[in-house]
């Protein structure tokens, strides 16, 4: 507070000084602006539970299976990933509302492995879970 001289009276000035205030939030605003994009653009991952005993499938499900050599298969069959992307498009909609599995050797590459989840998530799916074995007990 400084003293402001008018009319031969001294007064002190109480007002607040916002542009540091509004320096922060444009900061912050810049900052969210920035980090949004990248939040909606993550894949979604479902991966189980590996101390959880498996649900019982009423239905066969569909798996996806990356091999160490990096061969694709789907339900067995080996493609390429332009053909899996192609014959997961193909499945009607209401197939692509169930869950589709992704059973990765650990070996394949995380690149590999993310490109392929892209195509899944692409061709329709919402729900997509990793096959995993359960960790071996500590004795």
């Amino acid at each position: 507070m400084t003293p402001i001289r008018g009319n031969g009276h001294k007064r002190l000035v109480s007002d607040i000084n916002v542009t540091p205030l509004v320096d922060v939030m444009l900061v912050l605003l810049i900052i969210f602006m920035v980090t949004a994009p990248m939040m909606t653009q993550g894949i979604d991952v479902d991966l189980p539970e590996t101390t959880t005993k498996s649900l019982r499938q009423e239905e066969n499900p569909i798996v996806v299976t990356i091999e160490k050599s990096g061969k694709i298969s789907l339900d067995k069959i080996e493609v390429t990933r332009p053909l899996l992307r192609q014959q997961l498009e193909k499945l009607p909609a209401e197939q692509k509302k169930n869950p589709i599995y992704l059973n990765a050797d650990k070996n394949v590459s995380y690149g590999t492995v993310v490109e392929v989840m892209a195509d899944i998530k692409d061709s329709g799916f919402a729900k997509l879970g990793m096959i995993s074995q359960p960790a071996a007990k500590k004795e």
